[in-house]
This record gives structure tokens, sequence and C-alpha cells, in this order.
């Protein structure tokens, strides 16, 4: 696996090897990579990369958010709460040397804390397929304050998503056995606040 595009392309990432069974351990291959990143630069969703600060849920590896630093992203966010997937993505890191803009969150994508610090303009959502936790996730990170007004959020799943409350959907696609649903963000919810 390796970076496609950008700063770092070529760039080899860290070997899954067996990876994480429990976990269902599962990088976007690399075709999957290079057409979201097309969409997204083509300007089709209306939402830059560059400058783009990235939430990286279920991050696994984190090949999807180190893509978009290499590509032009400002910040990067991987929330991963696998072992594996932890030890893979900061020996990603390492390799990309992108310590300072980039961190990893230890943590459950479906109960993340409240964030502090700058909202996502730009998420990637890639759970383990058929387990229903890219909604859990998606209402977490929106209650914690991690989404800014209109993030585009880019689902990978198995079958087509659709939009959960607080989002609503922009458009279905199939590529190869994943597909991908993209979603804008309604505006920023106050913790605590009635839903």
């Amino acid at each position: 696996m390796r970076i496609i595009a950008g700063q770092h392309r070529g760039l080899r990432l860290a070997e899954v090897g067996e990876g994480d069974a429990a976990a269902a351990l599962r990088p976007t291959s690399d075709r999957l990579r290079e057409t979201l990143f097309n969409l997204l630069e083509g300007g089709r969703y209306g939402a830059p990369l560059r400058g783009a600060v990235v939430l990286d849920l279920f991050a696994g590896t984190g090949a999807l958010g180190l893509e978009a630093l290499s590509r032009g992203a400002g910040s990067a966010l991987f929330v991963e709460n696998g072992r594996v997937g932890q030890r893979l993505i900061r020996d990603n890191l390492g390799r990309a040397r992108r310590g300072a803009e980039a961190r990893l969150l230890a943590a459950d994508a479906t109960a993340l804390p409240a964030n502090a610090g700058e909202a996502a303009t730009l998420v990637f959502l890639d759970p383990p397929y058929g387990r229903a936790l890219g909604a859990a996730a998606l209402a977490s990170a929106r209650a914690g304050g991690w989404l800014a007004p209109d993030a585009l959020v880019l689902w990978e799943e198995a079958a087509p998503q659709p939009a959960p409350p607080g989002f609503t959907l922009a458009e279905h696609r199939k590529v190869g056995v994943a597909h991908v649903t993209f979603l804008r963000a309604a505006g920023r919810e106050v913790p605590g606040a009635p839903g």
C-alpha cells in the first residue's frame, strides 16, 4: 500500500500483516482512494482539499488521512481504538514525518469525547462493514462538536447508506465492491443541547 499522489507520492505504508480480525481491519484499496481523491480534487463537492481539517474515523492504517495530508490538507486527526491500527498509524505518521499536522486519538469512534479543537471540514468514515457503526460514529462526532457546518463526509460501506439525522445525502457511488455515501453535515450542534 502506497500514497498515490502529492508530497508523499510513492511512500510505502506499513504492512498490515495479519491485521486485527476482531477490529475488521480492512484498508481502503488504492483504486478506491484514487477515485475518492480525484473527485475531491476535481471540486465536485465544493469542499477544498487544500487546507482541509480532516477527521479520519475508524482510521485503520491512516491511509485516507495521510493521502489527504499528502495532497494539501492542513491537518488530520486519526481516530482508532484497535491496538494494531494504532501501531500502524503511528508507524505511517513516522514514515511520512507528519507529526506536526497529525495526531492519533485512541478512542471508540462511536463514543468520542467533546472536541476542544478545530472542527473538521472533511470526514472519512470507514467502519467495519455490516456492523451498523457508521451512523453512531457520525452522531457522536456531531454531538461532540467535531464537525464544521457543511462538512463533507465520505462513508465507505458494503452498501449505500441513508443520511442519518443532521446530514443530507449528496451522492452514492459504487467503486469495486465498496459503496461510498457522500454526505453534508448540518450546522454545528452544541454539546448537551437538545437535538
